[in-house]
């Protein structure tokens, strides 16, 4: 007898050891940056560059393209598109 599916699925798994939250923030937080950087180098802009515009330390901006680093904050991210000329959206689905 075949079985398709045994078990449940991963977002069940993650629900059960309390990290599905933190795998979709960081999930979003990886789409968010490579947007940013497609942008970035859309506009020939550097790291550095975007830095001064967002008035922040290339560390700080660092921390939102490094794949180790989950949290950031909305306030970072609305600095960047704003120093893009472009609009951060959050929504609820």
């Amino acid at each position: 007898m075949k079985q398709e599916h045994i078990g449940s699925d991963f977002d069940d798994f993650l629900k059960q050891d309390d990290l599905l939250a933190e795998c979709e923030a960081g999930a979003l937080k990886r789409v968010v940056a490579w947007q940013i950087e497609r942008e970035m180098k859309r506009r020939k802009i550097s790291r550095a560059k975007l830095a001064s515009r967002m008035k922040t330390s290339r560390a700080t901006l660092d921390r939102l393209f490094s794949d180790k680093e989950s949290s950031v904050t909305l306030q970072l991210l609305e600095q960047a598109a704003l120093a893009l000329d472009r609009k951060l959206k959050v929504e609820l689905a």
